[in-house]
């Protein structure tokens, strides 16, 4: 008689092969002649009838010291003889998998299960196999592996992972949450689920999940990355301390990094923003996201000068990028210096001749610098783009009145006036004045 083997199922973890023994298997015999219960007169000649059980007992023998090739010659003589018994397709199928070929296990997988379609063994280590290749593959397998094994949390966490490479995400929701349900202590589900919620911009319910797996596994780095990214599209303020939390068990995570510095900045505290970027080169040069961060800092501790240094070392290397062109422009507007401000708004907006923020800049540094008839040739411009508001009218009147164009300043200053519904006293109390000024300058040329 054969001895009681064991069925194994093949785990894929992060895309690597590996035998385990999961589940244990029924007897799986040959029929052989009827000794009598108890008889032991037998010679070893008798007891050997069937010498195909030898072949299934090496290659046994050789799958549990996991020498995976040795036990393919016996499993293939074996189905030679015997096709139809699925039990020797499957160990063949396992034998392929640890040697990870993957093309003839998926094939001796296939037939096992068109023999015995409820080997629940061989439908969960095909989709295992598939798993990393073909996942969409991998779904149906893994479903029958879930509906044969209703007990076992392991299946649905796999499938959900199938349907998650699978991109459907809402079918990886509903498997993972099944395998939740049946082992709660599973992290490895949580953290998943997290990951599918956050995908599917359901961030208030990735918190849930990581904050789970947190309570269990507190220095987990993709918990706390994935609650960090929860919190931050959440828009919440604990973000920053997430991040903060995060890097301290992952420190090389250079986009983590870039986001917690932005949070920073964002927040005002440049000092530590600042300390950041300079934790994160290590004494290198640095790069060009970098040297944006570093720009954005310097900006908000209002250290004009030294940003404009650091926002020309990163035009060195990008100088084509338009919003580096026009942050540098918009650096020299604010300490009028109109020409240089006037040079480098004019390069974005040949780069990026749609930007409506680049044209405005230009403009008003055309107004500042008194170059008032190119002020309002710019307007015309950004009109194109965006109806106008009360400032712009204000400062449209202001052009008209510095170049002495009496009716249009005041149907420019009138419009202010129409628009600005007294919001700013200290505009209208001037159009005001001059509107009663010009009025009376107009009617003198009558």
């Amino acid at each position: 008689m054969l001895e009681r083997a064991k069925w194994r199922v093949a785990v894929v973890l992060l895309g690597v092969f590996s035998a385990h023994a999961l589940l244990a298997l029924p007897n799986a015999k040959l029929q052989q002649s009827q000794d009598p219960p108890g008889k032991s007169t037998q010679t070893r000649k008798q007891k050997v009838q069937n010498p195909l059980n030898d072949l299934l007992d090496e290659a046994q023998a050789a799958l549990d010291k996991n020498n995976f090739e040795a036990a393919i010659e016996p499993l293939q003589k074996f189905i030679g003889e015997k096709p139809d018994v699925a039990y020797a397709h499957f160990q063949l199928a396992y034998a392929y998998t640890g040697l990870n070929r993957v093309a003839e296990a998926r094939a001796e997988y296939e037939r096992c299960i068109a023999l015995d379609p409820k080997m629940a063994e061989a439908q969960l280590n095909l989709g295992i196999l598939l798993l990393e290749p073909e996942p969409a593959a991998a779904v149906a397998p893994l479903r029958k592996a879930v509906e044969l094994l209703p007990s076992q949390s392991r299946p649905r966490y796999l499938l959900g992972v199938a349907l998650e490479r699978s991109k459907d995400l809402a079918g990886a929701a509903e498997a993972f949450e099944s395998a939740a349900r049946l082992d709660p202590t599973d992290m490895e589900t949580q953290i998943h689920l997290g990951g599918v919620y956050l995908a599917l911009k359901q961030p208030v319910d990735a918190e849930k999940k990581f904050q789970v797996a947190l309570e269990r596994q507190p220095r987990s780095a993709p918990a706390l990355r994935g609650l960090a990214l929860s919190l931050d599209a959440e828009g919440k303020p604990e973000a920053l301390e997430a991040y903060r939390n995060y890097l301290a068990v992952q420190p090389q995570d250079s986009a983590a990094r870039t986001r917690y510095v932005q949070l920073l900045v964002a927040s005002k505290q440049f000092d530590e923003a600042l300390a950041e970027t300079q934790k994160s080169t290590n004494g290198q040069a640095l790069s060009l996201d970098a040297l944006r961060l570093r720009a954005d800092i310097l900006i908000g501790q209002n250290k004009l000068d030294e940003a404009i240094t650091v926002l020309k070392q990163a035009i060195a290397l990008a100088p084509q990028d338009a919003q580096l062109r026009g942050g540098l422009g918009r650096m020299y507007l604010q300490k009028r210096d109109f020409a240089d401000a006037e040079r480098e708004l004019k390069v974005a907006i040949q780069i990026d001749k749609g930007n409506v923020v680049y044209w405005k800049d230009l403009t008003s540094t055309f107004y500042l610098g008194g170059n008032y008839a190119a002020a309002l040739a710019g307007f015309d411009v950004v009109d194109k783009m965006q109806k106008p508001g009360e400032g712009e009218w204000f400062i449209r009147a202001l052009c008209y009145d510095k170049l002495d164009q009496i009716q249009p300043a005041l149907d420019a200053y009138r419009k202010f006036l129409d628009l600005d519904a007294n919001q700013h006293a200290d505009q209208v109390w001037q159009a005001n004045q001059r509107i009663h000024v010009l009025e009376k300058r107009a009617e003198k040329k009558k």
